[in-house]
């Protein structure tokens, strides 16, 4: 049996990695805040003692499954498969303590260097295309939030949001922009349009104030994870309907 040209055994294989990476993902989670190795011989004693994370479990699993049905098996499958763990990470980690860890962003920036250059590698006729579109989302996505930044602190005296958050962006601008830096600016959108409709709802629903703190490395996640799964001309039309209420027609 066959899905997508995909027999479905392989799904049921990558799956199951998909279950192991989410559980791995957990312990991620407790090292990386505490600046501690990921990779070292305590990790036995954690599986020996294991309390499985069923939801970073599942949601690793459906995501890997997702990016095969969506892929199949390419490079850019196994280059969202290296994101999506780190992401999940980042979603955790940010979303508990407020932070994301350097090392957490400089490995996505530096497996997102090793893809790129294995992109334009494997296919020479668009290699400087490839090559261009990931530095330049990488230029657009950090610039963005560090404008941001900048001006939040320069008119109201404080960060407007972390610069982990800015690290962030500029390590995804190389991870995801090799079909077009298109996709930064729509994963800059997404979040803040995500982060505007939940900071609403926590001001109506739990009367928060305007000054409560909101991480928004969730955002950044959750937004970037759209863009995967989403043909970036789709999600473009979609953003400009929203913003033109629904004037725009569509390319």
């Amino acid at each position: 049996m066959y899905i997508q040209d995909i027999h479905i055994l392989n799904y049921v294989l990558v799956g199951m990695i998909g279950l192991l990476v989410g559980q791995f993902v957990d312990w991620c989670n407790g090292r990386l805040p505490e600046y501690k190795k990921v990779f070292s011989k305590e990790i036995f004693g954690y599986f020996k003692k294991l309390k499985p994370n069923y939801i970073l479990m599942i949601v690793n699993s459906l995501m890997y499954l997702g990016l095969l049905y969506r892929f199949g098996l390419t490079l850019d499958f196994f280059k969202y498969a290296f994101l999506v763990p780190m992401l999940l990470s980042a979603f955790c980690i940010d979303l508990k303590l407020q932070i994301i860890p350097n090392r957490l962003t400089l490995t996505i920036f530096e497996a997102g260097l090793v893809f790129m250059f294995l992109g334009v590698a494997l296919n020479t006729s668009t290699g400087m295309t490839t090559l261009t579109n990931n530095l330049l989302g990488m230029v657009i996505g950090a610039g963005i939030f560090a404008l941001i930044t900048f001006i939040g602190g320069l008119f109201a005296g404080k960060e407007a949001m972390g610069f982990g958050d800015v690290k962030l962006m500029g390590a995804l601008g190389i991870y995801i922009c090799s079909t077009g830096w298109l996709n930064i600016i729509i994963v800059s959108v997404l979040a803040f349009l995500f982060a505007a409709i939940v900071s609403i709802g926590i001001l109506i629903f739990k009367k928060g104030k305007f000054n409560d703190y909101i991480p928004f490395g969730p955002f950044i996640v959750a937004s970037c994870f759209i863009t995967i799964f989403t043909p970036s001309t789709l999600l473009f039309n979609i953003v400009l309907k929203i913003f033109t209420l629904g004037m725009y027609q569509g390319l």
